[in-house]
């Protein structure tokens, strides 16, 4: 369960706890690859779509698109908003507009495959274990633990992650699932996510090669990036497997293509 993500300064996950996990080469590394990935890529205008988790931007965007709902087997991208026309033109070079990358880089690039299945996250996930269950859900739920790691410093000029402390305590209010067949979108929300105070929100900068471990029921935003700077992070998500089903009403399902990858084999 594992994504590539171009932090420009929209989405972001949040945790409570940080720790070098990169080396700046290894950094450095993803950045570059990236770059030839983004040179070469090859999307058609139809299925270029902004990336968000914003429900009503989900559902008019991701949410009413095959290019999304399958992506969890394939590598995809996922623009910025602002950035195309209404015929799914460029209106800025290619490079500065993508959002996110995924859903299955950590499966068919060898840069970030390996680095997914370093012995540093293997050692990682016994740290502690979290859920994010509003778009990935397990029962039972907590099985899930998120990774975030900074190619890039991320300060709150570029758009560094904000989150609410003590919010992971609350549980969740909603969540995303696949809709039913003959539905005017692919996915829909059930429950409501309710209003936040701005104010209890804290910044979470980091330096490069830094790492946050993803409390799925932190509250969380990135605001926008105010800077000339770029932000870049991988992400992904680890499931325990052991004694642990997979909703078959999320988004990101296996496929016989690519069963979700063991960490330790």
């Amino acid at each position: 369960i594992m994504t590539f993500t171009l932090y420009m300064g929209l989405f972001g996950q949040l945790s409570n706890s940080t720790f070098p996990m990169s080396t700046g080469e290894e950094c450095d590394d993803m950045r570059s690859q990236i770059q030839k990935i983004v040179a070469e890529m090859e999307v058609p205008p139809h299925c270029r779509t902004a990336f968000s988790t914003r429900e009503e931007e989900q559902l008019q965007a991701q949410g009413s698109s095959d290019y999304f709902l399958t992506s969890g087997d394939k590598i995809r991208f996922f623009f910025e908003k602002g950035v195309l026309d209404e015929k799914g033109n460029f209106l800025i070079p290619k490079e500065k507009s993508v959002s996110k990358i995924g859903h299955a880089l950590h499966a068919y690039d060898p840069v970030f495959k390996q680095i997914t299945h370093s012995p540093k996250v293997q050692v990682s996930c016994y740290l502690t274990p979290h859920q994010d269950a509003t778009f990935l859900h397990t029962e039972p739920l907590g099985r899930i633990l998120g990774f975030w790691i900074a190619l890039e410093d991320a300060t709150q000029e570029n758009g560094c992650l904000w989150f609410i402390p003590g919010s992971h305590t609350n549980g969740i209010t909603r969540r995303m699932v696949r809709a039913a067949s003959g539905a005017s979108t692919c996915v829909e929300f059930v429950g409501s996510e309710p209003a936040y105070d701005e104010k209890q929100f804290i910044p979470l900068p980091i330096s490069k090669g830094g790492l946050i471990l993803i409390h799925g029921e932190v509250v969380h935003k990135s605001e926008l990036n105010s800077s000339e700077s770029s932000r870049h992070a991988f992400t992904f998500h680890v499931m325990e497997a052991k004694g642990t089903t997979w909703s078959k009403e999320n988004w990101l399902q296996p496929t016989p293509e690519l069963p979700f990858p063991s960490l330790y084999t």
